[in-house]
């Protein structure tokens, strides 16, 4: 384990490119990536582990970017939504309304694309156990729900 006593450069692999950053060892993957990197896609909710709003993908797999110190992520690729490009459940999303205030989408997109990439294959009870960790109160889900499985129909080459 790395330790550190002060403020620290780190690099991080966010979204394909390497950035060089001065953290301090308290400092959480949230709050440098809106704030040093200029990445707000991932939003403060809670900021503890509930709403899912700052999820952010760490190589491949969903986060909580709030619960996770930046300096743990140092050498391993993180994806925040400014690095989903043309995907799947984008443009589902925005067929199916699965968005309402916006503010909860990111980490509903980042969630649902890593649901569908490691579970290609139509299954409701799968969809419902990995949303489950991230919270809206505007659209009622089912727009969300819908936009998933239209999302693996266009992965799928079905639609």
């Amino acid at each position: 384990m790395k330790r550190l006593h002060g403020p620290t450069e780190i690099r991080l692999f966010v979204n394909g490119e390497t950035r060089r950053v001065l953290v301090r060892p308290s400092d959480t993957l949230l709050r440098v990536l809106r704030e040093r990197l200029g990445l707000t896609g991932a939003k403060p909710g809670c900021e503890n582990g509930d709403c899912g709003a700052c999820t952010v993908l760490l190589d491949g797999f969903p986060v909580k970017s709030c619960l996770m110190l930046a300096v743990e992520a140092e050498g391993r690729e993180v994806v925040t939504v400014e690095g989903l490009k043309d995907t799947p459940i984008q443009k589902a999303f925005i067929d199916f309304q699965g968005f309402q205030c916006g503010y909860c989408t990111s980490g509903f997109l980042l969630n649902a694309h890593a649901l569908l990439t490691e579970h290609p294959e139509q299954d409701d009870e799968t969809d419902r156990e990995w949303l489950e960790s991230n919270l809206c109160r505007c659209t009622g889900y089912e727009g969300i729900r819908r936009a998933v499985r239209e999302a693996r129909r266009i992965a799928a080459g079905t639609r």
